[in-house]
């Protein structure tokens, strides 16, 4: 916490907000040891009383879902009532996090791909337009036409990795799907 906040003091919306965080109780032992260089001891009934408010909203089988898709982990904060409904749920947030990070990791994969065969196909270009300048020796020529060589093997291999990249997105968009199906309805949609 800054000094401003800690001055502030605002422990009730400070253990309201970890609270609906999930945060561990020991996030107010954090919250101590940073404010204490200020000379500001937390209003430790004022938090925790904020903070089970807080609990109440985030041990929900919605917050369970929500807090999975973040992709944040479960601190163990809920009594074993509500974690009965709030386990489930953040199980499945974490699947949809985990096939929407394979999606992204697919698209990003592919951008990649797309971005190197341009670059590569540029250059290819430019060697070749190189090796038509007049004036060259049979030795820089030689040079220019082996270049040329490795460029087409690195559009290649470029080229290859797309189309891995554009398998591993396809495969992706249709586990996604199939999640989708599945659990989607249960959470509203997403």
């Amino acid at each position: 916490m800054s000094e401003d906040q800690c001055l502030a003091g605002a422990w009730g919306e400070r253990g309201y907000k970890d609270g609906l965080e999930g945060l561990a109780q020991t996030r107010l032992a954090d919250h101590a040891e940073a404010c204490a260089k200020y000379g500001v001891v937390p209003e430790t009934e004022v938090y925790m009383s904020a903070r089970e408010d807080g609990l109440r909203s985030y041990c929900t089988p919605s917050g369970g879902f929500q807090a999975g898709r973040q992709g944040r982990s479960y601190a163990g904060v809920c009594p074993a009532y509500a974690e009965e409904e709030f386990i489930p749920a953040f199980e499945d947030g974490r699947r949809v996090y985990a096939v929407e990070q394979a999606v992204s990791s697919a698209e990003s994969d592919l951008s990649s791909a797309i971005s190197r065969i341009d670059d590569r196909e540029d250059k290819l270009e430019a060697k070749r337009r190189e090796l038509d300048e007049e004036g060259l020796t049979d030795e820089q020529r030689q040079r220019i036409r082996d270049r040329i060589e490795e460029v087409r093997g690195e559009i290649r291999d470029a080229r290859r990795r797309a189309r891995e990249a554009e398998d591993a997105l396809r495969y992706a968009r249709v586990e996604a799907d199939r999640l989708r199906f599945s659990i989607g309805s249960r959470y509203g949609g997403w």
